[in-house]
């Protein structure tokens, strides 16, 4: 299979979430909100009906940087479509230096700043995610009810000053959140099944205040040869 570059802005209304299942109740009013699954670090599928998907979500800062757009499709290319979702791109440029790479908004609830950047110093932020906004929203059943999300394990992806890994010095020394998110949805009765193998932020791109975060999900359609 080929490879294959997808970027857009989406602009969602209300009704339109309503109406794919972003924001939901069952119908006995229970919710189930965002499902956290286990990152596999290899596909157990050993079919020929399966394909691989990288996908990545970075908010540019309306800033361009050619090296980093170039990180963002490595050499080490295990996936066979990738899926970008651009968030402040510059108005032109982006699709031309990714093809040429390719031919080669939450916060954190109830903690200050400084206390949590002070975790995320010790490697601590495991006990960030309980006070994580999209979470706190998904349980309520607000928003996103029914989707998955894999394991919040890297470090809180903005606000950082640009061209560094450091988080904002301004005078507003904003929170560290993770802003930048990767959620999806699988319908089994369709016969279709996932794994996702990864899900990090790449903290090399520093062109942005926020950093990409990527996420690579295995797909069987059901019923493939093995």
């Amino acid at each position: 299979m080929g490879n294959c570059t997808s970027f857009s802005l989406p602009n969602w209304g209300f009704s339109e979430l309503h109406r794919d299942g972003m924001v939901s109740v069952d119908e006995d009013g229970t919710h189930e909100g965002i499902k956290t699954i286990r990152i596999q670090k290899a596909c157990e599928f050993v079919t020929n009906s399966v394909l691989c998907v990288c996908i990545i979500t970075w908010n540019m800062n309306g800033k361009m940087s050619v090296q980093d757009v170039s990180k963002l499709v490595s050499s080490d290319r295990k996936f066979d479509l990738l899926v970008l979702g651009l968030q402040e791109a510059p108005k032109s440029g982006v699709a031309q230096v990714l093809q040429e790479a390719m031919a080669d908004t939450h916060i954190l609830e109830g903690i200050s700043s400084m206390p949590a950047r002070k975790m995320i110093e010790e490697n601590r932020q495991s006990k960030l995610r309980g006070k994580d906004q999209l979470l706190q929203e998904a349980e309520k059943g607000q928003v996103f009810n029914g989707y998955c999300e894999g394991t919040l394990s890297f470090k809180p992806t903005y606000k950082y000053n640009v061209g560094s890994s450091n988080y904002d010095t301004s005078y507003k020394i904003r929170v560290p959140s993770w802003t930048d998110r990767i959620l999806f949805k699988v319908d089994h009765t369709s016969g279709l099944d996932a794994i996702l193998s990864s899900y990090e932020a790449l903290d090399c791109v520093r062109s942005s205040d926020h950093k990409p975060v990527k996420a690579h999900l295995c797909l069987k359609v059901g019923g493939g040869d093995a």
